[in-house]
C-alpha cells in the first residue's frame, strides 16, 4: 500500500513545496527566539522552528516539559504536536558561543533540517544557522515588509456626541 504523502499545490514555477528545505526565516520568528532567549539568560533556551508557507519559517514552538539550565536544554520530543511543517530547532547559548557542540550536532543529525543556535547578548546578528550535518548555511530574513502588509489600521472608536443621547449627555 503507498504511503500518503501530503503536499501543497506550489503557487507557481520554483514555490516552495512542503517538505523542502527552509532558506528565509520571519524578522517576527527570529527577533521571538531571540527575545526568549534574552529571558531565559543566564540559562539555554530550547525550540522548534515551523515553516509555514514551506521554505519560510515564520513560527517559534515551545515544547511542553523542555529543561534547560546553565549547559543544557532538553526537548521532549513526546510532545511535539504532529505537524509536517516543523523543520528544525533553535536553542540559545549564554556563554555567546555560535558554534554547535558534540550534543547539538547529535541533535542535528537526528532531528530536522535547519537549526539555529543564538548567542549572548542575543541581538540582531548574535545568531547562526546550520544544516542537519552541522554545516553552516544561511537562512534570508524577510519580514518587514510583510510585517508593515500584515498591519491593519487601529478600529476606530465610537465616541458618541450629544445628538446620539440627548439625555445622557445633557446631565454631564
Amino acid at each position: 500500500m503507498p504511503m500518503f504523502r501530503p503536499q501543497r499545490k506550489p503557487t507557481g514555477p520554483g514555490a516552495a513545496r512542503l517538505g523542502d528545505t527552509p532558506t528565509v526565516i520571519t524578522r517576527n520568528a527570529l527577533d521571538s527566539a531571540l527575545a526568549t532567549a534574552r529571558s531565559s539568560y543566564p540559562n539555554e533556551f530550547g525550540g522548534m522552528l515551523r515553516a509555514d508557507p514551506p521554505g519560510v519559517i515564520a513560527e517559534l514552538l515551545l515544547l511542553p516539559g523542555t529543561t534547560s539550565g546553565r549547559r543544557h536544554a532538553n526537548f521532549q520530543f513526546m510532545m511535539l504536536p504532529v505537524d509536517l511543517a516543523i523543520v528544525g530547532t533553535v536553542h540559545s547559548h549564554p556563554s555567546g558561543a555560535l558554534h554547535p557542540s558534540d550534543a547539538d550536532l547529535n541533535l542535528f543529525r537526528t532531528w530536522g533540517r535547519r537549526h539555529i543556535i543564538l548567542g549572548y547578548p542575543y541581538d540582531a546578528g548574535c545568531w547562526r544557522a546550520y544544516d542537519s550535518n552541522g554545516r553552516e548555511t544561511v537562512l534570508t530574513v524577510t519580514g518587514h515588509e510583510a510585517a508593515a502588509a500584515r498591519a491593519r489600521p487601529p478600529k476606530p472608536v465610537h465616541r458618541p456626541d450629544s445628538q446620539d443621547d440627548p439625555e445622557r449627555w445633557a446631565q454631564r
